[in-house]
């Protein structure tokens, strides 16, 4: 029993020895008791930088013609001709396929010899009626019979045209799906047209930059077939419609069709540019051969039947209203874009060029803002507000030979881009910043130790240095584990 209650009080006197110790290790100290207990704190430092920023964002489209069309008959028939090549240049107003019209053609006759007889009949009647020989029913009545064959005339024609597709507009076509004596029905496709003198870049950006994207505005685009090339284009439109879905707004481009700009390489010229430039040239060749072939004259298929059939206007059919708005438009058709290609689009909205830059890890969030904690040199610290008696009692004794103290500063930040952040407001160019060990340093004031991480290789003057302060940390933490364990017996 003697020895229980001795081993009770044993523990009693450890306990309240142990507590002690540990007030007494921890209580602030003075004069130079204070100064050995304030220990730097091993952070990362960088400097403000100031660096061309540029505002812009990423996005994926696909290149489609300027314009476009799939030729498609309006009524069933037979195919009698094909005024093209497969892959040839084309212009605006030339007959590309022509269909058996020979039920047209003779219902267009037959018109015409209604309408003359009405025209003798109407002329006849009004000498009639001018020496009143007949009544002015007469008269009226052949006037009417003149206008019925006229309209008749007018539909017969209409049908006659619609036996032939003409290309709209100046262009491409692509490889034919119908031969000459293929029986089509209405709807049926048999050509598309493209117009490849410019394209489109269609591309869609969430819903947050609509009111940085305007028309004018100029993007860049690298394709994937053309590797090593960047090419311009100019903003047209902007659909005022934000899908549902994916909550974005869809853009519209124009792009020349050009061979595009060499992107330099890291060193300026460089093989990556000429090895880029080697592709262009290549899909280019092509093209350039076959300009002599364009300047031709196209030779329609259907001459080999020896189908050489007039027009309808050469019959005494009026102009067709679609041949007067048809569009001569669209230029050479020789560049290497090629529509449906796959485009990776960089929209610029600004450029800033004197932009002050940190790193991201900088940043340290707190209560909704954002501030970086900055390494001055003590004087410069701000004066505080309170008595110099209680300054004097707050204030950390620093080590000697501090030079650097922390101070926290709020920022506002503006873009990021790459792990750095831009700062709109707070700091200045060549303001050092600590970038790792913030969490150490909860009150400013704090003295800072740099630790260089990853410069003894590159710089081996510092090594000492570092090891110095390597073995001054380890010294430190070896008498912080010999006072524990003092305090633990």
């Amino acid at each position: 029993m003697a020895s229980k209650k001795m081993y009770s009080v044993v523990a009693v006197v450890g306990i309240g020895v142990a507590s002690t110790m540990a007030w007494w290790l921890q209580a602030p100290k003075s004069d130079a008791g204070a100064a050995m207990g304030v220990r730097p704190s091993g952070v990362e430092i960088t400097q403000v930088k100031k660096q061309t920023l540029r505002d812009d964002a990423e996005a994926v489209g696909t290149l489609r013609s300027s314009q476009n069309v799939m030729l498609r008959p309006e009524v069933a028939g037979r195919v009698l001709s094909l005024g093209f090549a497969d892959g040839a240049r084309v212009r605006a107003g030339q007959v590309l396929v022509q269909m058996d019209d020979t039920l047209q053609r003779a219902e267009v006759q037959q018109s015409l010899a209604q309408m003359s007889i009405a025209k003798a009949n109407y002329k006849r009647n009004q000498e009639l009626v001018a020496q009143n020989f007949i009544a002015q029913r007469s008269l009226d009545e052949s006037a009417a019979a003149l206008q019925v064959s006229e309209a008749q005339l007018g539909l017969s024609c209409a049908r006659l045209d619609r036996m032939r597709l003409i290309a709209p507009f100046n262009g491409v076509v692509g490889i034919r799906n119908v031969n000459v004596g293929d029986y089509v029905k209405d709807g049926a496709d048999l050509i598309n047209l493209e117009n490849i003198g410019s394209l489109y870049v269609d591309y869609r950006l969430p819903e947050r930059y609509q009111t940085k994207v305007m028309p004018g505005q100029t993007i860049e685009v690298k394709l994937d077939a053309f590797s090593g090339r960047l090419f311009k284009a100019k903003v047209e439109a902007v659909d005022p419609l934000i899908d549902a879905n994916g909550r974005s707004i869809g853009v519209r481009a124009v792009l020349a069709n050009t061979a595009g700009e060499p992107i330099a390489a890291a060193g300026g010229k460089g093989p990556a540019a000429q090895a880029s430039s080697a592709p262009v040239a290549s899909a280019s060749t092509p093209a350039v051969a076959a300009k002599p072939a364009a300047s031709a004259p196209v030779v329609a298929s259907g001459a080999m039947r020896g189908v050489a059939l007039p027009s309808p206007q050469s019959l005494g059919c009026p102009s067709n209203a679609f041949d007067r708005t048809r569009i001569n438009a669209g230029g050479e058709q020789n560049g290497p874009l090629r529509p449906g290609m796959f485009a990776r689009v960089t929209a610029v909205f600004a450029v800033r060029p004197n932009a002050l830059i940190v790193p991201e890890e900088a940043i340290v969030p707190q209560g909704g803002k954002q501030f970086v904690i900055k390494a001055v040199a003590p004087s410069e610290l701000p004066a505080p507000a309170a008595s110099a008696a209680s300054a004097a009692a707050s204030a950390p004794v620093l080590p000697p030979d501090t030079k650097l103290v922390s101070q926290r500063v709020e920022v506002k930040l503006g873009l990021r881009r790459g792990g750095q952040v831009e700062i709109t407001e707070g700091l200045a160019e060549g303001d050092t910043i600590v970038v790792a060990g913030q969490q150490r340093l909860q009150k400013d004031g704090s003295p800072l130790r740099v630790v260089e991480l990853g410069r003894g290789p590159a710089n081996p003057a510092s090594a000492p240095a570092s090891a110095s302060g390597a073995a001054s940390g380890a010294s430190g933490a070896d008498a912080a584990s010999a006072a524990s364990q003092a305090a633990s017996r």
